[in-house]
């Protein structure tokens, strides 16, 4: 039948993935490897039909206010949105702290599953299970943020003497043989003089 579009069996995905920096990580490769665990997730299920990619974005900032996501969520609300649910790669590349919970309801309106490979499929979003995985996959992804190494240029931003507290003096980088040792945490400085 030539000239009509014949619809792939199964769910039309609209995928989701982020990258907070393009300097410290590479957008293509982190696009590739979030796009092909979705992939993989939704083989046999339906197929991906929309992608969402935002760049230089941190998780930390609001869905409404990441450019890419917040076009999603436009999509969601649109009865010709053309995909049935969002997959993403990973949990903590698309959500932080309680950022999935809180979308739930918008997505029940309307209709659209989530799918993770957490899950290994669609989250039941009124699942207590469910709710408690996205809560601690939320914690998760705030523990990764605050473990993060401080980028280079920010870590010595505050070495200069103007920025520096005056009352502070900076500390030796270095160790010589007139610079005391502190005792150990577990030992105590002994006060007489043998």
């Amino acid at each position: 039948m030539a000239g009509r579009m014949i619809q792939a069996a199964g769910l039309r995905f609209a995928f989701y993935g982020r990258v907070s920096t393009h300097d410290h990580q590479d957008p293509v490769s982190s696009r590739r490897w979030q796009f092909d665990f979705a992939a993989e997730l939704v083989a046999g299920h339906g197929q991906i039909v929309a992608h969402y990619f935002d760049i230089g974005h941190s998780r930390e900032i609001a869905w409404t206010d990441r450019p890419e996501a917040a076009r999603l969520l436009a999509a969601i609300t649109d009865p010709d949105r053309g995909f049935d649910a969002i997959v993403v790669g990973e949990y903590a590349r698309a959500f932080y702290g309680s950022q999935a919970i809180h979308l739930a309801p918008l997505l029940r309106e309307y209709g659209v599953q989530l799918w993770l490979p957490e899950v290994d499929g669609p989250v039941d979003l009124d699942n207590p299970t469910h709710q408690a995985l996205l809560l601690m996959l939320g914690a998760q992804a705030k523990q990764e943020v605050q473990r993060a190494p401080v980028p280079h240029h920010r870590r010595h931003a505050g070495t200069s003497p103007r920025a520096r507290p005056p009352h502070r003096r900076p500390r030796p980088h270095t160790l010589d043989e007139r610079t005391p040792l502190p005792p150990p945490r577990n030992q105590t400085v002994s006060q007489s003089g043998t």
